[in-house]
């Protein structure tokens, strides 16, 4: 099999043998700008996938690079959580110009910790979840770069683990905004209430988690790392596809509350 092309939004495709058809393209409303979901790219999709013309592993890398730009820290080294959030402590660490050294690995034996029927018993399985690489960071201050942090359970253990092991310090930066709003377009991101970047613990978050600094990439930062090569790409070739792909557009409602069609219940 090989890449051939993706579907554009709204498209309708029919395949055969013979070849592939655009059978029609429903558009957005009044001319409306697309409004793809902006955490395909943050989180969702596989790395390899391709969206809008770009692999998201590289979109995720330039997250990282940009975060390096918006929330550099005094630091001996960069890792991650293993390891959704791999491209973006690439990136981060280029930019930086520190060393990406693993600090976690993975216990293939264990099973999934989000189905733990309550938070204890969820903080105890991610403990059991990672072995420490102690040998690569005791006694120096490290960066954890994370993809997201929704309720601020998973973190808090990984924090511990990584101090009891002898990390002089711990930095998180977050290659994604905070989580703020619900999703009303088919994505199940948990009640307001139980968001942590809408309960009072926010205000402190890195006394609440154990960190030494916690930053989250900006909403502007987010959309500039996803629109970039997007930009350049249309900038380059004009005709290139806009006219399937229409003016450009992501939703970033669970980040912003501006939701790209009005609601009505």
């Amino acid at each position: 099999s090989r890449y051939y092309r993706e579907v554009f939004p709204g498209e309708i495709v029919k395949i055969s043998r013979h070849d592939v058809q655009t059978l029609d393209v429903v558009r957005r409303p009044e001319g409306d700008p697309s409004a793809f979901c902006i955490f395909e790219y943050v989180y969702f999709a596989r790395p390899d996938s391709i969206f809008e013309g770009q692999m998201v592993y590289s979109v995720r890398r330039r997250c990282g690079q940009q975060l390096a730009i918006e929330a550099p820290v005094e630091a001996d080294l960069v890792s991650t959580v293993p390891e959704s959030a791999t491209p973006a402590a690439l990136g981060y660490a280029q930019k930086c110009g520190l060393p990406y050294v693993e600090v976690l690995c993975k216990n293939r034996y264990v099973g999934r910790t989000f189905i733990q029927p309550n938070m204890r018993l969820r903080q105890l399985g991610v403990a059991k979840k990672f072995g420490v690489l102690s040998d690569n960071f005791k006694g120096k201050r490290v960066v954890i770069i994370d993809d997201s942090i929704v309720r601020g359970n998973t973190i808090s253990p990984i924090i511990k683990l990584l101090r009891e092991s002898g990390a002089k310090e711990v930095h998180i930066r977050v290659a994604s905004p905070p989580i703020r709003f619900p999703c009303y377009m088919g994505i199940n991101i948990p009640t307001k209430e139980e968001l942590i970047a809408n309960r009072p613990e926010f205000h402190d978050l890195a006394n609440y988690i154990g960190a030494d600094s916690v930053v989250y990439l900006s909403v502007e930062g987010l959309v500039s790392s996803v629109q970039e090569s997007i930009k350049a790409r249309q900038d380059n070739n004009p005709k290139a596809q806009k006219s399937f792909i229409g003016k450009l557009g992501h939703c970033t409602a669970c980040l912003t509350g501006d939701y790209p069609v009005e609601l009505e219940w």
